[in-house]
């Protein structure tokens, strides 16, 4: 059988999403800089900011938590796509949307501590040094969490990161899949990099957009002090103030973080599938 055939392991998703993490991880941290900021700091104005007075390295802040974050939070839910594609026809679009949502679910409950401590310690850049939080990495975040606001704390910006990861991932797998699948019924594309890049670009973009209203929203809520807002409606209003942009705050780093972040994940993804994954029956 060729290696065409291939199939994903469950932890495929999660293992390429951290390696995709290595790399755009700081481009999630400008994009996260600018959503919880109230000011109109452009990127080029926040780029040199942050290199002055942080250093290069201030880029990296948080690294731990993102891996985390994706070690949790894309492990579950590429795990839970691929082992229900086993119980649940995916052969049509609407088969692959329904359980990329349900995979969305959980990997969003899953994930939500280790990405709060991750908007939080990317976020530390910006505030002065009296306010910073200064998590030694992400377990450290997550104790520290723990202890000084409640286990409750940990699940801060839950609703929204579910709502999200539910977007996200159809955005990303689901249309992935379907875009990969029109691909290869023409006769310009072949399972190679060439089908595998411009479907996963496709899904980024569309991923992107989807998301961008939760993404604020739930970035603001996660890096909130306690009693900073009460409930999620006031997070929409508070946001709503900067007009409908506002939930559009940092699109353009966030498709230039979440565009190659897809690409490099599904191209990880693939090679993993034909290098180290098990043959289909």
């Amino acid at each position: 059988m060729s290696k065409q055939d291939r199939k994903s392991r469950w932890y495929f998703g999660g293992l390429a999403s951290v390696g995709a993490a290595m790399v755009t991880h700081p481009l999630d941290l400008i994009k996260v800089t600018l959503q919880t900021q109230q000011g109109k700091l452009s990127v080029l104005q926040l780029l040199p900011k942050i290199a002055r007075e942080q250093g290069v390295l201030a880029f990296y802040n948080g690294l731990s938590a993102s891996m985390l974050r994706q070690m949790t939070y894309s492990t579950t839910r590429f795990g839970v796509y691929e082992v229900g594609k086993e119980h649940i026809n995916t052969d049509s679009f609407v088969g692959k949307v329904g359980l990329a949502g349900l995979s969305g679910l959980f990997g969003g409950i899953v994930g939500t501590p280790a990405d709060m401590v991750n908007v939080r310690m990317q976020n530390d850049v910006k505030l002065p040094v009296e306010q910073r939080r200064n998590y030694k990495h992400a377990l450290d975040g997550l104790i520290k969490v723990y202890q000084q606001e409640g286990f409750t704390r940990l699940f801060s910006g839950a609703t929204t990161a579910t709502a999200r990861g539910i977007m996200m991932t159809i955005g990303q797998i689901a249309f992935y899949d379907q875009t990969k699948v029109y691909l290869l019924s023409t006769p310009y594309f072949k399972d190679n990099l060439v089908t595998h890049f411009t479907a996963s670009l496709v899904a980024g973009t569309i991923a992107t957009t989807m998301t961008q209203p939760l993404d604020v929203l739930k970035t603001r809520s996660m890096n909130a002090k306690p009693g900073e807002y009460n409930g999620l409606w006031d997070v929409v209003k508070h946001t709503a103030k900067l007009g409908p942009l506002g939930f559009f705050k940092g699109y353009v780093p966030a498709f230039v973080r979440l565009g190659p972040h897809t690409i490099i994940t599904f191209v990880f993804l693939e090679q993993l599938r034909l290098n180290f994954g098990y043959e289909a029956r």
